[in-house]
């Protein structure tokens, strides 16, 4: 899973043709960190159909909140540069993010 910050952002997520999942985290977010293992597993089983990347939003706030990021965790499909699909909070159970996947790809 590919580690993204206000560096690489737009190139890896805003350029690119295909679809690709974002999770929005911070170390600081135990729902965030109680998630990321379920991510890495939908990462594991998804990756061959989208791009899997995460972004710390403790390092990159500006960029979170350019992308209207304002509460964690966060997890959000982009298509050819728009977000097209987003769960936030509560929201972000295993089911509904893989259902988000299923509905994206």
């Amino acid at each position: 899973m590919l580690e993204l910050d206000k560096e690489n952002f737009e190139a890896e997520v805003l350029e690119v043709p295909g679809p690709v999942f974002v999770d929005f985290y911070s170390d600081s977010c135990e729902p965030c960190q109680a998630l990321m293992p379920v991510i890495h597993d939908l990462a594991e089983k998804y990756g061959d159909k989208l791009k899997f990347t995460k972004v710390n939003t403790m390092k990159a706030r500006r960029m979170a909140i350019s992308q209207k990021v304002l509460g964690l965790p966060v997890t959000a499909i982009y298509k050819n540069g728009e977000k097209v699909a987003e769960l936030v909070k509560e929201e972000c159970t295993e089911d509904r993010i893989e259902e988000m996947i299923n509905d994206n790809i």
